[in-house]
């Protein structure tokens, strides 16, 4: 094979004496070839005396940090009034940044004032659909209806929650266990089955087709709640997130979970809550500070976008540190080394 050795002069000097490299390899007159089949390119490193490195690769290109030109299905995506909702704060920062964001809700008059908040700040587009995502037919007409409208599905984020039936495995009525099941778990199963065949029309974008977004909760990894179903279906969507994730990464669809410490929102204050609750719930966190639908709609805006194109199976933990701090309100002496 003939090999021509190509000396390149960096920019960090312009001596020609150090064209003459310590090491040349193969670099004897009967190799060297007017027209080589092969040509090593050689550039000289400023900082070691006499040698030389490989030329580097060109940059890679840079995710967009914008959404223009994507489309989002938010499901739970209304509250209570002009509340923010980790559903509603999800659809409003989305919009902000261009996405075409279909806003749903059980409770349509719900759905249509995010849709309402959407269009006062002007930007990005958004409809308002009633559906009960426990019906494979309403989901199906979900996405029919969002592909009929803007075209494709980029983002489903899967928002929708209850809190369930109280009480621990002795007392739980377990009609209210399944019907928790079914909207915290199988909703979400349904939702994928017929937005991930949409994703799989788009053409990867930095090797991306689709983006989907699983609501969890700190409940989920940790457990030790008053009521045994929510920390149950939680923990369920942790790990589904995990399997879905393993399964279409090959298509380019990216699967990932959300799972919010205790924020205040619409579905926390509005049956009522005191003072000392909210404090409480408040203190139980490192940081000491309120959350609230913003800070999870931040989180969702990240997973959904090019940022995050080598992000999936991920679990992320919006919380103040709330999941580690154990033991952080015990005394000195309470420390095994103390």
């Amino acid at each position: 094979m003939d090999i021509q050795v190509d000396y390149r002069l960096t920019s960090f000097t312009t001596n020609p004496a150090v064209l003459t490299p310590a090491y040349r390899p193969c670099h004897t007159p009967s190799l060297i070839s007017t027209n080589p089949t092969l040509t090593i390119c050689l550039t000289y490193h400023p900082l070691i005396p006499n040698s030389y490195t490989m030329a580097e690769e060109p940059p890679p290109p840079r995710p967009s940090r914008t959404l223009t030109n994507r489309v989002a299905i938010i499901t739970g995506a209304g509250a209570q009034g002009n509340g923010i909702g980790n559903g509603r704060a999800s659809a409003i920062l989305l919009a902000a940044d261009g996405c075409s964001v279909v806003c749903v809700d059980l409770n349509l008059s719900l759905a249509q004032t995010t849709v309402s908040m959407i269009e006062a700040e002007g930007k990005g587009r958004a409809i308002a659909i009633q559906a009960d995502v426990t019906s494979s037919a309403d989901c199906e007409r979900i996405v029919t209806t969002t592909l009929s409208t803007f075209g494709r599905l980029d983002i489903l984020f899967n928002c929708v929650g209850i809190g369930g039936a109280p009480g621990t495995a002795v007392d739980v009525d377990m009609d209210a266990w399944a019907k928790g099941l079914e909207v915290n778990v199988s909703s979400m199963v349904r939702m994928c089955k017929f937005a991930i065949p949409a994703m799989l029309k788009n053409d990867r974008s930095l090797g991306i087709r689709g983006s989907i977004i699983n609501m969890g909760s700190v409940a989920g990894l940790r457990g030790g709640t008053p009521h045994l179903l929510y920390p149950t279906s939680k923990g369920a969507v942790v790990n589904m997130t995990k399997a879905m994730a393993a399964h279409h990464a090959a298509d380019g669809i990216r699967v990932n979970c959300v799972c919010p410490g205790m924020v205040y929102t619409p579905m926390m204050y509005g049956p009522g809550m005191s003072e000392a609750a909210r404090e409480g719930r408040k203190n139980r966190s490192l940081l000491k500070i309120e959350g609230n639908g913003w800070d999870i709609g931040n989180s969702v805006r990240f997973l959904a976008g090019e940022e995050s194109r080598w992000i999936t199976g991920h679990v992320l933990t919006v919380d103040a540190g709330a999941t580690c701090a154990v033991g952080t309100d015990l005394p000195r002496s309470a420390s095994v080394n103390a």
